[in-house]
């Protein structure tokens, strides 16, 4: 049985506030939970299946009084938040990303995923960015948040003292698919609403568009989705 002060604590933990005073963030899904397990220390393991490995076993009318989603898992764990550090020198030979204010937790989980599939290792985000330890964006990620490492960073200071291609993505932007793109460099992805700020963009050094071939179509793309456009243009140039 679940106590009281274990109910309190990870109800708590739907704050930012709380995830970054206790260092600890919840994970649910059975998948998402063995994925993460090998590399966040666990406090806490809860589960309405009996032989899930190290896990405490609740009813589903509890597991519903601990869901931070609104359809509970039958796994929810406790994790602590690991630290990372990153060497400017060594971001300036690979390929990383960087977020200007990207709100919506599903899509930073979903941006952190596209860069695991194309072995991105590095996303800087803007401090207005969502926390990448929201529940919803921890679920979003599918278990990238194990390998992608995520920074808050003061993007345009950030940005300006990096010596490597800084690329934004921009409605007037040059058609992607007929630029040089390098094996190295920073992809600069925009707000859902405003885009790419005017201080970051002081910053960005290549302008790139994802050109659209429909007549009278969409206004724009989801950020996501014109992320994993970008990423998949990229890695194909250097790879193939």
């Amino acid at each position: 049985m679940i106590s009281k002060n274990q109910i309190k604590l990870i109800q708590s933990l739907k704050r930012k506030k709380n995830r970054d005073e206790l260092n600890l963030f919840v994970a649910e899904g059975e998948k998402l939970v063995s994925d993460l397990l090998p590399h966040f220390r666990c406090k806490h393991i809860f589960s309405t299946l009996s032989d899930f490995k190290g896990s405490e076993t609740i009813s589903d009318i509890e597991m519903k009084k601990i869901t931070h989603l609104s359809t509970p898992s039958t796994v929810l764990a406790v994790l602590e938040k690991t630290p990372a550090k990153f060497d400017i020198e060594n971001i300036e030979g690979q390929l990383s990303i960087a977020l200007d204010d990207v709100q919506d937790p599903g899509n930073v989980g979903t941006i952190l995923r596209i860069a695991d599939w194309f072995g991105i290792s590095h996303v800087f985000c803007s401090h207005a960015c969502a926390d990448v330890y929201n529940s919803k964006t921890v679920k979003a990620t599918m278990g990238a948040l194990a390998r992608v490492k995520v920074f808050y960073v003061d993007l345009p200071d950030f940005l300006k003292k990096v010596n490597c291609p800084v690329y934004g993505t921009f409605m007037d932007g040059e058609n992607i698919y007929t630029e040089t793109l390098p094996s190295q460099g920073i992809i600069v992805m925009g707000n859902e609403g405003q885009g790419i700020c005017t201080d970051v963009e002081k910053h960005i050094n290549r302008r790139l568009a994802i050109p659209s071939f429909g007549k009278n179509g969409s206004e724009s793309l989801n950020v996501a989705m014109a992320t994993g456009i970008v990423c998949s243009e990229f890695r194909r140039r250097n790879n193939f």
